[in-house]
């Protein structure tokens, strides 16, 4: 994939800067970040700590019946960043929703209908933890996934701040990498861990690669051209026109 010149170290800086000012302008002490043992979870954590110091965040992990390794990989990431964390195993909540409703699996995957749910319990928790600190939600989503719309509306989906929605999943890499974190960090497989063997690109049905290959070209990044099959690029625009809806606020009545 052809990429344009990308200043990694800058943006750390700029982004740090932002979520300082945004922080300050609010009025809340902090900021409470879900850990996911990712590279885009890891990257905002340790933003929000370049931003505000180590005292003023904290990171909540939250696994489901998880991969284990995940869980792993996220206290690793606290650990090195400095931050104080919470481990909150929510699968008995999980199962209490799951199973509230039985008659829900006839009709509605069971697989997505668990994974929304548990993204979001996840958000539930960490909107708890929040406002027992008074700091902000700070969200983990990428331009990759938010353009195609690859969360859970009021799940993921629901936060204060969104420090990384304008980089694409390759320049979040090379932000990790500027930062510190090592090699199974700034390049894991992308998981939202909603089950064994799942993947993000799994999921959507494509790598990332292409797919900010793709976004990059909608975007008329300079000196970017399509790499892959056209019929690629319009499988992606179908994604962003089918999920156009969790990207804009509710719609509203309007009486004359």
């Amino acid at each position: 994939m052809n990429r344009p010149l990308f200043d990694a170290n800058q943006a750390n800086i700029n982004v740090s800067n932002w979520m300082k000012e945004y922080l300050e302008k609010s009025g809340a002490k902090g900021y409470i970040v879900g850990l996911s043992g990712g590279v885009d979870s890891s990257v905002v954590a340790a933003l929000a700590v370049k931003a505000v110091g180590v005292d003023s965040v904290h990171g909540v992990i939250m696994p489901i019946e998880s991969n284990h390794n995940d869980e792993v990989d996220a206290i690793k990431v606290a650990r090195q960043i400095g931050i104080t964390y919470d481990v909150v195993d929510l699968a008995h909540a999980h199962r209490a929703m799951v199973t509230s409703y039985p008659a829900y699996y006839e009709y509605i995957d069971e697989l997505l209908m668990s994974s929304n749910i548990k993204s979001r319990l996840r958000m539930t928790m960490l909107y708890q933890f929040a406002g027992d600190f008074n700091y902000l939600v700070a969200g983990t989503g990428n331009r990759s996934e938010d353009a195609v719309g690859y969360f859970t509306k009021y799940g993921d989906g629901g936060v204060d701040i969104i420090p990384l929605a304008e980089f694409y999943k390759w320049e979040i890499r090379e932000m990790a990498a500027v930062l510190g974190f090592p090699e199974e960090i700034a390049n894991r497989i992308s998981t939202a861990g909603f089950w064994e063997g799942q993947t993000d690109e799994k999921d959507l049905g494509i790598t990332y690669e292409e797919l900010d290959n793709i976004l990059m070209f909608f975007d008329s990044v300079p000196d970017v051209t399509l790499q892959v099959p056209r019929e690629r690029a319009d499988y992606v625009l179908k994604l962003i026109n089918k999920n156009e809806h969790k990207t804009k606020y509710p719609p509203i009545y309007k009486r004359d």
